[in-house]
């Protein structure tokens, strides 16, 4: 597998190919979820997803939040829901909705993004539209259900979808 660093700094948008026709696996004691990347609808936000996966990030990083029928969240190195990468991007535009099974950046206002990000429980048609959609789930939400806080993202990985 090839060893890649650990973006320093957001990282604009990658190449067509490295984030086109691409799904997440993210392998947890609970089972696995898969989600599509949706580079159309959030380019910055998937590309920043695909550095800090392929830098290995989000290996042994925990699900630090859980809200029934809302949301789980994680990415955050400290566990506690204030750490990040050490930089933020811009938000942007959403057009979908915050339907279940949804992937979207967590953030702490207008531009923070970072490597914070939540799944979607349940349809939320009232949460506003400043959290950057970038995936949905295409498989395991009934592992998405079982999350409990501190269940571990074993390791999480970037593939081509079939």
């Amino acid at each position: 597998m090839t060893e890649y660093p650990r973006p320093t700094g957001p990282v604009g948008i990658l190449p067509e190919e490295d984030i086109t026709d691409k799904q997440v696996r993210i392998r947890t004691v609970k089972g696995e979820i898969v989600f599509e990347l949706l580079p159309e609808e959030a380019p910055k936000t998937v590309s920043n997803f695909v550095a800090l996966v392929r830098s290995g990030y989000y290996d042994g990083l925990t699900f630090h939040r859980v809200v029934p029928r809302f949301v789980i969240q994680g990415g955050d190195p400290l566990g506690d829901g204030t750490g990040g990468p050490g930089y933020t991007f811009e938000d942007e535009t959403v057009r979908l909705d915050y339907e279940a099974g949804i992937v979207a950046m967590a953030n702490a206002g207008p531009d923070t993004n970072g490597s914070q990000f939540f799944v979607v429980l349940e349809d939320q048609p009232n949460l506003p539209k400043s959290y950057n959609i970038f995936g949905r789930v295409i498989s395991g939400m009934d592992t998405v259900r079982s999350i409990v806080i501190g269940d571990i993202m074993e390791e999480v990985i970037i593939e081509d979808r079939p």
